[in-house]
């Protein structure tokens, strides 16, 4: 089988907006609403990883929660999704938004222009990477010692990535909301219609499932 690089559960309001410009420590999604609203029909399974109580939906949102780590050997993030800082590194203190226990399990190559050493938390191990996307790419396979690869975003790493034309399978997740202003993944879903595939699939919880594959 060949190794497939994967955009899972990723959230955008319906027009098309999945975060703001403003990223700040304190708000890390820098929109101007609570960030929930985009994601709670995850946090809603009897699936999500961090559920304390019993219970949670069933049906397809749970199965596409379960599956975010199916078959993963490795991820490409933003440098904007790994942290707020900007331009050179002021200090390599800053470890990440997820403690001592991030939840990728894998390799993670943080797509940047300003590199730093590696580091390791827990079983997540952090490279900080240069170059075009297909380089990034070609490192992050090897990583995955045949797995696949997940592509977490923002929306700027998704965006190059689709561009590039590397993207195998997306799976983005449009609530209900409007936003406004913000970070875009697209104007329209149509505009991938030359290169992909696509299901949309409504959700009881508000959430409408498109789930894109290569032609």
């Amino acid at each position: 089988m060949p190794q497939l690089l994967r955009v899972q559960n990723f959230n955008i309001s319906s027009d098309g907006i999945a975060a703001g410009e403003d990223q700040t420590l304190e708000n890390p999604f820098g929109l101007a609403i609570d960030p929930g609203v985009l994601f709670s029909w995850a946090g809603a399974t009897a699936s999500w990883p961090n559920r304390t109580d019993p219970g949670g939906s069933r049906g397809l949102d749970d199965y596409l929660t379960r599956d975010f780590r199916n078959n993963i050997g490795a991820e490409i993030m933003g440098r904007n999704k790994f942290g707020p800082q900007r331009g050179p590194w002021e200090s390599e203190e800053w470890k990440g938004w997820w403690g001592e226990e991030p939840p990728f399990r894998t390799p993670v190559f943080v797509w940047t222009h300003h590199p730093r050493p590696s580091f390791t938390l827990s079983d997540t191990t952090f490279h900080f990477v240069g170059g075009e996307p297909a380089e990034v790419l070609a490192r992050a396979k090897e990583a995955a010692d045949g797995k696949d690869v997940r592509l977490g975003g923002g929306v700027r790493t998704i965006r190059e990535f689709l561009d590039a034309d590397l993207v195998d399978t997306l799976h983005v997740a449009v609530s209900p909301v409007k936003l406004g202003t913000g970070l875009k993944l697209w104007e329209s879903p149509e505009e991938l219609s030359d290169r992909f595939h696509v299901d949309v699939v409504p959700s009881p919880s508000g959430v409408t499932h498109h789930l894109f594959w290569r032609k």
